[in-house]
């Protein structure tokens, strides 16, 4: 008998057509999730939106900050997902430690300030001098803070000066304060102020004590709530220190002339540390 008479032909595999859509998906689906995990734990980027920070930092400045630094909390995460209670693996800061953190009470947006004060510690500003722990920071004059006038750089008229060259740069009164650990760092005194002159600190426990590096023109732990300021934050609320810069603008470019992007571009900032 010929059994090749009644032998069907095998019936094809069957393949199950791809979803591109499915696919694009999936993609981005582990993509948002791979962000998530590098910005709630390892480093995250951040913008400078005031000149509170001057000289360090100018308006247009881009960094990253590190998270794993200090712990993590909520506000390691974005938008503050409550999903992290307390803070765990807990570190107190450095002082001299530049920081990202919730501004308390219940405000949501970014702030970066220094590090001044650690638990316990006493904090005065006396005639413009940095007073920590009954002692005078040492504070040394240095060379004027020069930096052209831009939409990102404005200047008070009093520190406007005109150039050779026909630019306008501002500049300004700089000096170098040394903290107890060997930490050194400009800041800028534009002349005698309200928060030249304040009471006595103490920091609470588990809070730290923030200032701008711009003493004159810096709302920080100087000032109370209900004047706009920031007073003692908890350790809790900070998100990450500020490790590196990776870009700067001055604010001249338009998205419309793409050959301004570079012209606006201060190179010169790249890769600044802290």
């Amino acid at each position: 008998m010929d059994d090749s008479a009644s032998a069907q032909p095998a019936a094809p595999d069957t393949i199950k057509p791809r979803s591109e859509l499915r696919d694009t998906l999936s993609f981005l689906l582990k993509l948002a999730i791979l962000v998530f995990i590098v910005r709630s734990f390892i480093f995250a980027p951040f913008s400078i939106p005031s000149g509170s920070m001057l000289p360090r930092l100018l308006v247009g400045d881009y960094l990253f900050i590190t998270k794993w630094n200090y712990g993590y909390s909520k506000h390691s995460l974005p938008w503050s997902v409550p999903l992290i209670p307390g803070r765990i693996f807990a570190k107190d800061p450095a002082r001299g430690d530049v920081v990202v953190f919730k501004a308390p009470p219940g405000d949501d947006t970014d702030w970066i300030k220094r590090v001044i004060g650690l638990p316990g510690d006493t904090v005065q500003m006396r005639g413009g001098q940095l007073i920590l722990n009954g002692q005078a920071i040492p504070k040394q004059r240095v060379a004027d803070f020069v930096v052209p006038v831009s939409p990102n750089s404005p200047c008070d008229p009093v520190f406007t000066e005109a150039t050779g060259e026909g630019a306008t740069v501002c500049r300004m009164p700089r000096y170098r304060e040394t903290l107890p650990n060997g930490k050194s760092y400009d800041v800028l005194d534009q002349g005698q102020t309200i928060a030249d002159d304040t009471e006595v600190f103490t920091v609470p426990a588990g809070h730290v004590f923030l200032m701008g590096d711009n003493r004159d023109d810096s709302t920080d732990s100087r000032f109370p709530h209900a004047a706009g300021g920031i007073r003692y934050v908890p350790i809790e609320n900070i998100q990450g220190k500020a490790v590196v810069s990776f870009w700067s603008t001055d604010g001249s470019a338009s998205w419309i002339l793409p050959w301004t992007w570079f012209s606006a571009a201060r190179f010169e900032r790249i890769g600044e540390g802290f």
